[in-house]
């Protein structure tokens, strides 16, 4: 049994991480659907939200479907964020997280997201302030460190539970290391190794499918995974990492009927909670992925990139499932499935 504050989870919780542009309300319930223990907003920040932004505001919205779901929240200004803790709180989450992770460079270049990690003294003093402001429980999601020089998560995880945070998230790269670089699990497991600490220590980077799940939990002892780009047109990698983890078995790829289903799901979802354009434009990352592995697929993802309106893409996912189907296609080794011989816990 894992604890976050009064939130009690399974023994190895998998969570979605937040991602921008990615981890909104209607990607985060398909990812709900298929087992995600926890979910966070896409990274807010505290002066959009104490300012009232449209979009820092819309990004406060959840359902009930998703709990428990924590408010991410990034800044500079110790005050700002405060403010912006309070202001999350008013929504009634479950989770206020403090984003000290994002290294982009227009974040980390003012001292917020990773880029605080070059000032450990004032990440102490801002997580301090932040668990004070708010009575819910607050976590944190960081990096290993800012550089090859300042490797200091082992110090930067024992004080931050110091001054009160419920659960750690440590991404396994530095603030300069590119995602195309693998990530060293080394330090996050000497983190947990710790006898120091007492809270759960949650891992996050390259977690792709149940193989790589079960060797981070067996190798690095951490209670729970983070999965971020390993979730990109696949929610079903939570039920299948939790199937793998019971039975050491590779569930049966997701069949085009499936896919199609939960794809036209997400779209039908994305276009009613914002605008139709952008509802679209932010699909397209997922695209390739939910139909990763299908021949041919790249004429489809073709005609899917120039549309920018609902109903003739809904269209053309209608005829993608046509035409796999009357190709008999079997999809990366896989026999086809009808959906209807698909595990219940993956039905809406």
């Amino acid at each position: 049994m894992i604890k976050i504050g009064d939130i009690v989870l399974e023994d190895f919780p998998l969570l979605l991480a937040p991602m921008e542009d990615v981890s909104d309300p209607p990607f985060r319930h398909v990812c709900k659907m298929f087992g995600a223990d926890i979910m966070y907003t896409e990274f807010i920040s505290s002066e959009g939200l104490i300012r009232d932004a449209v979009k820092s505001v819309k990004k406060l919205d959840f359902s009930e479907f998703e709990r428990p779901i924590g408010i991410q929240i990034f800044g500079h200004d110790i005050e700002s964020m405060i403010k912006a803790a309070k202001y999350a709180e008013s929504v009634s989450p479950d989770i206020i997280d403090i984003n000290y992770g994002c290294p982009v460079k227009k974040v980390a270049s003012k001292g917020a997201g990773s880029g605080i990690m070059n000032d450990i003294p004032k990440m102490v003093a801002m997580t301090e302030a932040v668990v004070k402001a708010t009575n819910l429980p607050v976590t944190v999601k960081t990096r290993l460190g800012y550089d090859e020089d300042h490797k200091e998560i082992v110090e930067i995880a024992e004080r931050l539970q110091d001054v009160g945070i419920q659960a750690l998230t440590i991404h396994g790269r530095l603030r300069t290391t590119r995602s195309s670089v693998p990530a060293d699990w080394t330090l996050i497991g000497k983190v947990k190794e710790n006898q120091r600490m007492t809270i759960p220590i949650i891992g996050n980077g390259d977690v792709i499918d149940g193989p790589s799940a079960k060797h981070f939990k067996d190798t690095y002892g951490v209670d729970g995974l983070m999965i971020a780009r390993g979730s990109y047109g696949n929610p079903w990698i939570f039920r299948e990492i939790k199937h793998y983890l019971k039975t050491g078995e590779q569930l049966p790829l997701p069949d085009i009927y499936e896919r199609i289903r939960i794809s036209g799901m997400h779209l039908q979802k994305s276009v009613e909670w914002k605008n139709e354009r952008q509802a679209l434009m932010e699909m397209r990352k997922h695209w390739s992925d939910y139909f990763k592995g299908f021949p041919n697929f790249k004429q489809f993802r073709i005609r899917i990139m120039q549309m920018d309106t609902y109903e003739p893409l809904k269209a053309l996912l209608e005829e993608i499932g046509a035409y796999y189907s009357n190709n008999d296609f079997t999809a990366l080794g896989n026999d086809v499935k009808e959906v209807s011989d698909l595990p219940s816990a993956c039905l809406p």
